[in-house]
């Protein structure tokens, strides 16, 4: 079966990259920009709020190793899917909890993952499910920023070992055995 992708939004793609290229099935992350108004937009803009973008991450798997579903449930596991509009002190629009959908089946599978994952959260999820619309790449700076500068970002050192950690506990038969430990 060919690879797949999915299109997230969980807050700073910063912090949902870190995560996800460290999971078994994914061959490439990538940070970018959707759901909002504005053609071409950059990160400055984005920051302000007012395109009505996502900071979000297209991930391409392999769904014989990795289901769709299986990896809906990573995401509403790895950042707070209750949290409206906001993960932590990134606060706006743009770092709403989203899923952006390719198909019929993938917009089923993601009705499915969030009343599963409702259980798990002592509050509502409130995960949106948004129209695919256009995809903006993020400038080359932000891709696999978790491997380089981040590391040296005080903001994504307070972030993002808190994910990993939870990540290798919570599903450690799906993290890549070359996984850095955190």
């Amino acid at each position: 079966m060919a690879e797949q992708q999915a299109t997230l939004a969980g807050g700073c793609f910063w912090c949902t990259e870190a995560v996800f290229n460290d999971v078994i099935g994914v061959s490439k992350v990538e940070s970018g920009y959707i759901g909002g108004h504005v053609a071409k937009p950059t990160y400055r803009q984005v920051c302000g709020g007012d395109t009505g973008h996502a900071e979000a991450i297209r991930i391409t798997f392999d769904p014989e190793i990795l289901s769709y579903g299986d990896l809906l449930d990573l995401f509403l596991a790895t950042h707070d899917p209750t949290q409206l509009n906001r993960q932590g002190n990134d606060v706006g629009t743009q770092y709403r909890s989203a899923i952006f959908p390719c198909s019929a089946e993938q917009e089923a599978e993601a009705r499915a993952a969030i009343a599963r994952a409702g259980a798990d959260w002592p509050a509502p999820i409130v995960t949106t499910i948004e129209p695919l619309g256009n995809w903006w790449p993020a400038e080359d700076y932000h891709q696999d920023y978790w491997s380089g500068e981040g590391k040296r970002n005080p903001y994504c050192m307070a972030v993002i070992p808190p994910k990993l950690k939870k990540l290798r506990k919570s599903f450690a038969n799906r993290v890549k055995s070359d996984a850095a430990a955190v």
